[in-house]
């Protein structure tokens, strides 16, 4: 049976996370799996070197979570991201990178990216972060959020765009926007306003929804350039 076409590999709730690692530096990409492979809760579902073979693996192994390297010697993580995400938009796709250039920041946003690891970070950093991008979390260094909504502001103000009136927010949505613009993950909302994981969980997909965004980097910088949070 041809390994493209057979049925993809189903997941069982308490199955490890399965994840795709596209890296052109083998040694890079077996640290990488090596670290991964660690822990219990995850399995390495393949190691692809360039962008088409990223894709197909994508299609054949139906990872949980892509690590994804921006430079890829025939094409970006922001082509393969959105190649993913339009077969299976529930993944969630982190690019690595030491590249921190605002061109790729927002390439791989719009892309529908759920985060950006610094090649910097140690293993263990590396781990826990594919960890929290399988619960659905946001995952962006501090520096990197607050360049890019005061990046999304300064548009804001340089075009004159009115703050948004065909967006209608609850009152609970826009509180938990602003905590998202702050760089609290869905946990430390629920901690702070004192409600489950599972019902910030579902505020934040209504806020997707309402933006028409892919995640939650994309929802925020959105939510700037619309004058829904302050960038800065």
């Amino acid at each position: 049976m041809d390994p493209l076409t057979s049925p993809p590999p189903t997941r069982r709730a308490d199955s490890p996370t399965r994840v795709l690692i596209v890296e052109d530096h083998r040694v890079v990409a077996d640290g990488l799996a090596l670290a991964l492979s660690r822990d219990p809760d995850l399995h390495v579902a393949g190691v692809a070197v360039t962008a088409a073979e990223a894709v197909r693996l994508a299609v054949r192994e139906q990872p949980d979570v892509v690590l994804l390297d921006y430079h890829l010697p025939d094409g970006t993580g922001a082509d393969v991201a959105r190649s993913v995400l339009r077969d299976r938009p529930d993944t969630a796709v982190v690019i690595l990178t030491g590249d921190e250039s605002d061109e790729i920041l927002m390439n791989a946003i719009e892309a529908g990216v759920s985060g950006f690891l610094l090649k910097s970070q140690a293993a263990t950093q590396v781990v826990s972060a594919v960890r929290r991008a399988a619960e659905g979390e946001m995952l962006i260094p501090p520096s990197m959020l607050a360049g890019l909504l005061g990046r999304q502001r300064t548009q804001q103000e340089e075009r004159r765009e009115p703050p948004s009136s065909a967006i209608t927010l609850t009152a609970r949505e826009q509180e938990i926007l602003g905590m998202m613009a702050d760089g609290l993950d869905n946990r430390a909302i629920a901690e702070r306003l004192v409600i489950s994981y599972t019902t910030v969980r579902s505020h934040v997909q209504n806020v997707l929804d309402k933006l028409g965004a892919h995640s939650k980097l994309e929802v925020l910088a959105i939510a700037v350039r619309r004058g829904l949070v302050d960038g800065g």
